[in-house]
């Protein structure tokens, strides 16, 4: 299965849960390297595009759908 059509803030399910029991991330950089944050506990991590198609199990929601959040951690 490709999911090469990701987009920024999608919302995909991976087949393995994270160790803090989420099973859902968000996409939130894109490349050769895939960047994914976890919905449970704010996680990142940075894994290959083949990684993660081979990882993810369903996209959620598109980024599209979502409201687009923007927040710089500088100013809290």
């Amino acid at each position: 299965m490709k999911y090469a059509d990701l987009a920024l803030n999608d919302r995909v399910r991976l087949r393995k849960p994270h160790p803090c029991g989420s099973y859902e991330w968000r996409v939130v950089r894109l490349g050769a390297d895939i960047g994914l944050k976890c919905l449970g506990c704010g996680r990142r991590v940075l894994l290959s595009r083949s990684e993660v198609e081979k990882r993810i199990k369903i996209i959620v929601s598109r980024g599209a759908d979502e409201p687009t959040i923007v927040s710089d951690e500088r100013y809290g």
